[in-house]
């Protein structure tokens, strides 16, 4: 593999790192939680679909990702592969799709995470039962 397609490769995959951070945060964190409520709310009464879909797009993670990866992309422009606007557009989509490999292995490490916090309070709510008990 030639260096510069390997430090391509490099430069999109970090890339990739502050696209999902905002998205994630934007969409899921309690930082945002009120006005993603008030986006969800606005997403499902507006009477105009443009409008709907506009709101909707804070709440989903995938979804706003595209806009924040467009951001960045016009911040630091990076073409891969291809010179100009198409490499732009490849550029745009890899970062989406990496973003949201980074926003999975993200939430499943939190889900696993509250799993086993779950799972330790269980544990402990046993034990003082015990010495209840015995």
């Amino acid at each position: 593999m030639n260096e510069a397609l390997l430090f391509e490769a490099l430069r999109i995959w970090l890339l990739a790192i502050p696209v999902a951070c905002v998205a994630w945060t934007v969409t899921h964190e309690e930082v945002f939680r009120e006005p993603r409520e008030w986006c969800e709310r606005r997403s499902k009464s507006c009477r105009r679909l443009v409008q709907r879909k506009f709101f909707y797009l804070f709440t989903c993670e995938y979804c706003f990702s595209h806009y924040v990866a467009a951001l960045f992309l016009a911040l630091a422009p990076f073409p891969l592969l291809l010179p100009g606007w198409r490499g732009l557009l490849i550029s745009w989509f890899s970062l989406v799709w990496i973003a949201n490999l980074y926003m999975s292995a993200f939430g499943r490490l939190r889900l696993d995470i509250k799993h086993e916090k779950v799972e330790i309070a269980e544990d402990e709510t046993r034990l003082k039962a015990r010495k209840r008990v015995g």
